[in-house]
């Protein structure tokens, strides 16, 4: 059974049957928005997220960035850029999704910190069914979902254009996964990043 996230939980990263889970996806899903046209009826407009990932070392700094203009890390993978989300409902799968392998990600790194951006500056309360989600799978397979957090359901969210969602962090040789959830007033994924760097770690 999948782990509705509230903020500030913290997860140990475990499969349902108890063994560890080394490597998951993290994946971002939204659809487009609906608009009324000109003449009556209904149009969809494309809604451009950008679901980012920051790298930092255990000196708390960042050392890397995967985005969708740079898709690989050690350990880390980007599936690629969704610039319009599901234009015809919900289809079930994520729009953009951060593949992991713990195991693959250098012993200097202590923290991978998960955010979205709205690329075009478009409210997050105004984007349907925006959501993520932690899963065992792949960008285009989902085998079991661990954990799940729904971002368009949350009022806190409306007014903003950035969001952190949440971490990987190191503890004692372990990695955890903490849900943050915190909206962030900046614009551009490079602020985001420094608000991470100064707040969040």
């Amino acid at each position: 059974m999948a782990i509705s996230l509230a903020k500030g939980q913290k997860i140990n990263l475990k499969k349902s049957n108890g063994s560890d889970l080394n490597s998951f996806c993290i994946g971002a899903n939204w659809g487009a928005i609906d608009k009324k046209g000109l003449f009556g009826g209904m149009k969809k407009v494309p809604v451009d997220l950008d679901l980012s990932v920051g790298i930092f070392d255990n000196n708390k700094k960042l050392v890397d960035t995967v985005y969708f203009g740079k898709l690989q890390s050690a350990g880390i993978s980007h599936s690629g850029d969704d610039t319009t989300g599901d234009m015809d409902g919900d289809d079930g799968l994520d729009n953009e999704v951060i593949q992991i392998n713990l195991a693959q990600i250098p012993a200097n790194i202590d923290n991978v910190v998960f955010v979205l951006n709205s690329f075009q500056g478009k409210d997050f309360a105004t984007v349907p069914f925006a959501s993520i989600r932690l899963y065992e799978g792949t960008a285009s397979r989902v085998n079991e979902i661990v954990a799940t957090y729904n971002i368009a359901s949350d009022p806190k969210f409306a007014g903003y254009v950035s969001m952190i969602l949440g971490k990987l962090y190191r503890r004692n040789g372990e990695w955890k996964f903490s849900a943050i959830g915190e909206p962030s007033k900046d614009a551009k994924l490079a602020q985001t990043l420094k608000t991470v760097e100064s707040t969040y770690l």
